[in-house]
């Protein structure tokens, strides 16, 4: 199940991304949220609207993708009063770590968590900007699995529906603000 929020609020918070074609290599439409995020007022509009949908699945922690992910989940985490837990490209973490390889559109990498013992049985929400081949969150939904969550659930700020991502996710529930 995957939800779109498409009001005018949302219309507008579409129209603040930039695209940008052939990056990082031909072929590749790159939607850039840095626009998104520079405007104050449509990146309050956003989170307010992230932290909306969170709050339905009342989850205990919060998980997020480096590195565009690092722009929703610590403040989605910081709202709810929740601990924040990132997920960051290999070396990055200075403690041990579970990884995790997966390919990408343009290539392939790798990701980790630390490995610390986090409390199991948690209702885990993931957040990350983009759903697109679904590759990252797949990698992402492993790493979370070593420490045998009750629930997972995914939120995005976008879907790129052509990608068909939503298909290697279809056992979890996923809440998308825009799809294009």
């Amino acid at each position: 199940m995957c939800t779109f929020f498409l009001d005018n609020k949302m219309m507008n918070i579409k129209e603040k991304i930039r695209v940008i074609p052939d990056f990082p290599k031909p072929g590749i439409q790159f939607y850039d949220i840095t626009t998104l995020l520079c405007d104050g007022q449509a990146f309050r509009e956003t989170i307010d609207a992230m932290v909306q949908i969170a709050r339905k699945y009342n989850p205990d922690v919060v998980v997020a993708l480096e590195s565009r992910g690092f722009f929703f989940g610590p403040v989605i985490a910081y709202q709810l009063g929740l601990p924040f837990i990132p997920i960051r490209k290999e070396g990055k973490l200075p403690y041990k770590t579970y990884k995790e390889t997966y390919l990408l559109e343009y290539g392939s990498a790798t990701i980790e968590i630390h490995n610390d013992d986090y409390p199991k049985d948690q209702k885990v929400l993931i957040v990350d900007d983009v759903l697109a081949t679904g590759g990252s969150m797949t990698a992402a939904i492993n790493l979370v699995n070593h420490f045998h969550p009750k629930d997972i659930h995914l939120l995005f700020l976008l879907e790129l529906k052509a990608l068909n991502g939503r298909k290697k996710l279809s056992k979890y529930t996923i809440d998308c603000l825009l799809t294009v």
